[in-house]
């Protein structure tokens, strides 16, 4: 046990060279692994050499002015990520231990869900603990799995759950329902509407808020269609006569109320429920603060949801 403890006390590859090497994976060679890390880029280059050289192994394989990962590389990448994250999640861990409740708390949430419901969820917080800042990412669709995978929240409410993710089922899902302009051809239509109706004319989606994402709100598949890069726009779009769109029902109550949007008439049922989910990046690593504004919402959630009946 002694000898087994003392092998794991003391590893060649130092965390500082396993950045190295992801930088320079991931920035395409060592001269934007250097700007990276803000480290010269003879600093770089020896720290990989000096890995492959503790560890007998080839890690790139030069073509060209190129510098290809090998086989061996390629695991050693994927490892030494893991490896980082790992080691940037013990630290998180072990700083929000010593702290105790935490000073700051982000969170990103569809921009379904009813942002008037969140926003009362933080006062209530804000009463318990005062200090604590809190950051609200407004996502749509995949944005929510950048989020996670980046650290960048301590916990998500989305409609969907990542791979490789857990979520809790929230009380209350989102309610969506197709709208246009009272004086939108299709309301001038004088009858149920068909989904081939819909066709026929402009859809108003908004963008999925990972870049990396080529994914959008689709409820339809048309010939014609505006990508908005926000539900505030979206439901600009809406008001002014250029198009269809499925959107909150609470967040268009007083477009309803005023007359600038009116609902579709679809055969077969309008209103579409979206579940929503609780999702944290790590249970075993959540904060008080972030723990205690997760029950906020659920308890808020648990409160608007009528009882069964019986």
């Amino acid at each position: 046990m002694k000898q087994q403890l003392t092998q794991l006390s003391n590893p060649k590859i130092t965390l500082e060279q396993w950045r190295c090497l992801i930088a320079v994976v991931e920035g395409g060679g060592y001269a934007k692994a250097a700007e990276l890390l803000h480290k010269s880029q003879s600093s770089v280059s020896y720290s990989v050499q000096k890995l492959e050289s503790l560890l007998a192994v080839a890690v790139f394989t030069i073509s060209g002015r190129k510098a290809i990962l090998t086989p061996a590389g390629e695991m050693l990448y994927r490892h030494a990520k893991q490896l980082l994250e790992d080691a940037s999640a013990l630290e998180q861990a072990a700083s929000r231990a010593s702290a105790g409740w935490e000073s700051q708390i982000a969170i990103s949430v569809e921009v379904l869900f009813p942002i008037w419901l969140l926003l009362d969820c933080l006062a209530l917080f804000g009463e318990e603990s005062p200090q604590t800042r809190i950051e609200v990412h407004e996502m749509v669709i995949s944005g929510t799995l950048e989020a996670l995978n980046e650290g960048r929240v301590d916990f998500a409410i989305s409609p969907r759950i990542p791979l490789g993710y857990n979520g809790e089922l929230l009380p209350s899902p989102a309610r969506l329902i197709p709208v246009a302009h009272p004086k939108h051809p299709l309301h001038e239509l004088g009858r149920p509407l068909t989904m081939n109706d819909l066709r026929n004319h402009r859809h108003l989606v908004v963008r999925d808020t990972n870049p990396q994402s080529g994914s959008k709100t689709l409820t339809v598949e048309v010939a014609k269609r505006w990508t908005l890069s926000s539900m505030s726009s979206l439901i600009g779009a809406a008001c002014k006569g250029y198009g269809f769109s499925w959107l909150p029902e609470d967040k268009i109550l007083n477009e309803l109320a005023e007359g600038s949007l009116k609902p579709l008439p679809l055969q077969g049922g309008s209103k579409r429920e979206v579940p929503m989910y609780l999702i944290f990046p790590n249970r075993d690593d959540i904060g008080p603060g972030a723990r205690r504004l997760a029950a906020i919402i659920r308890d808020r959630l648990q409160d608007l949801t009528p009882p069964e009946a019986s």
